[in-house]
């Protein structure tokens, strides 16, 4: 606007007969317009939106500033120098297994360190920021606008939806922020970010809500907030206002590769689950227990059903509420409790938030037809005693859990399909749980043989004996490349 105005200021003069003419020739346009019956409705909400556009963000940011902090995490880690055959062989043998022999077998414990935003709730000093930015935090600091430390301690994670609370471990009074409602945003409306990208503190970009209800492959909750408002890593936990001063989203996720691609989790379901953060520190979900896919249209047309909607089981846990219920492989939800259901990814959310113990009624289509049944709404923390057992025989004497890594997820990290599995979950006290690896790891090798699938990765473990040898993992985290030694 300002370089419109130098320009209309330096050159008004000389083209005052042409701005007059085009005046006209535009106040006529509109009259012939307006005479068709189409402008009429369309102007006044054009000239609201152009009227709602800020001038400056700077009152704004002044005001929400205090609420935005910088978190700081401590992790140990640890790792083992690998075996390099031949050297040990080789002339300098001697030297080798003097300097370094000891070195190599001993475990090594180290400090890593990372960095994230997050955003002041309560004037107690409680926090709300993403839950893999402190998740296996041996440390917090939380750094304040005016540069003051303190340090902090997690209250509650909940890693499906990446959403963590922490507090402050001192008195006082702290700027808290309001948290407004995600649900009334729309396309378009302006918001502001406000972080730590790249180490640099309380940075504010601005820009719009791209789009909403954005599914990302982060999980069976995905509901998130598209903005092209510029979020770098460091962003990750901080706040989106919008132009009351409200938060609107947690940034959470980004496209490497992308610019203007930004994604944020709704603060309408980080409010849904901060009571039970704040109190419990975890969240209870509903459980049906049903493997789900979208109805695609061949899936449509095989399942005689007019429409590719709902959600398709592909498998019924035994002993769940599902099966108790009497729902099929091969059935198709189409309504759950009384909510339509247009796609798999919704019904994830709507029977998370079912309360435990509630019976609801479930439409479903089978073999063309529609039916109810009635279903109890169970716990999902509280694993029925099959899937418990699936669990302990996936992780094992090792303590692993592991799936196939994705075709998206092998080129996120350049990693050839069909090579190594994805680490899910690690049982705390295990072997896998000493040698410091966590969930988002990728096993690339056991024991210097390459990992080709799930299937390959439990037969290599299988043969590892805890006792003597145990066995040598090559891991991807990142970026970064490793080894470690699994022992009994």
């Amino acid at each position: 606007m300002g370089r419109l105005k130098s320009f209309v200021n330096v050159a008004g003069f000389r083209y005052g007969a042409v701005a007059l003419l085009a005046v006209a020739l535009l106040a006529g346009g509109m009259l012939i317009a307006s005479s068709f019956g189409h402008t009429a409705h369309a102007q006044p909400a054009i000239r609201e939106a152009a009227g709602s556009a800020p001038a400056s963000f700077a009152d704004l940011v002044e005001a929400v500033g205090p609420s935005v902090v910088n978190v700081k995490i401590t992790r140990l880690e640890k790792t083992e120098f690998p075996d390099m055959p031949g050297i040990e062989d080789g002339p300098f043998g001697d030297i080798f297994r003097r300097f370094f022999g000891e070195m190599q077998r001993q475990p090594h414990t180290f400090k890593s360190r990372g960095a994230g935003s997050g955003v002041i709730i309560n004037t107690d000093g409680t926090i709300l920021t993403n839950n893999h930015v402190v998740e296996g935090a041996q440390e917090i600091t939380v750094t304040m606008s005016d540069q003051k430390e303190f340090k902090a301690r997690v209250v509650g994670r909940d890693p499906k939806t990446d959403l963590a609370v922490i507090r402050i471990d001192a008195k006082g009074d702290f700027k808290a922020a309001r948290l407004g409602n995600s649900d009334v945003l729309r396309v378009g409306d302006w918001i502001i970010a406000v972080g730590n990208p790249f180490g640099l503190s309380n940075t504010v970009t601005a820009g719009i809500v791209s789009a909403k209800g954005r599914i990302i492959g982060a999980g069976p909750y995905d509901d998130f907030i598209q903005t092209d408002a510029p979020i770098n890593p460091g962003n990750s936990g901080g706040p989106l206002f919008n132009m009351k001063g409200e938060v609107v989203g947690i940034a959470t996720a980004i496209i490497p590769n992308g610019q203007g691609i930004g994604f944020a989790i709704p603060i309408s379901t980080a409010k849904n689950l901060l009571p039970e953060l704040i109190s419990k520190g975890s969240v209870t979900r509903g459980y049906l227990g049903v493997n789900i896919q979208d109805v695609t249209p061949e899936l449509a047309t095989s399942l005689h059903i007019r429409d590719a909607k709902g959600a398709l089981v592909g498998d019924v846990m035994e002993g769940t509420p599902a099966e108790k219920a009497g729902i099929k492989r091969g059935d198709v939800i189409v309504v759950f409790n009384g909510r339509e259901i247009k796609s798999s990814h919704e019904l994830s959310p709507l029977v998370a938030a079912t309360p435990v113990g509630k019976e609801v009624p479930v439409k479903i289509v089978r073999d063309g037809k529609e039916l109810t049944v009635k279903v109890t709404v169970a716990r999902m923390e509280a694993k029925e005693p099959q899937e418990e057992k699936a669990a302990k025989a996936s992780e094992g004497k090792w303590g692993l859990q592991f799936e196939e890594l994705t075709a998206e997820r092998s080129r996120e990290l350049g990693i050839k399909a069909g090579h190594g599995v994805v680490i899910t979950d690690v049982r705390p006290g295990s072997p896998a749980a000493e040698a410091a690896l966590r969930a988002g790891d990728v096993v690339l090798e056991v024991n210097r043989h390459p990992v080709k699938g799930v299937e390959d990765m439990k037969e290599k473990l299988a043969k590892a004996d805890p006792a003597k040898e145990g066995a040598l993992l090559l891991v991807q985290r990142g970026e970064n490349t490793f080894y470690v030694v699994l022992k009994g």
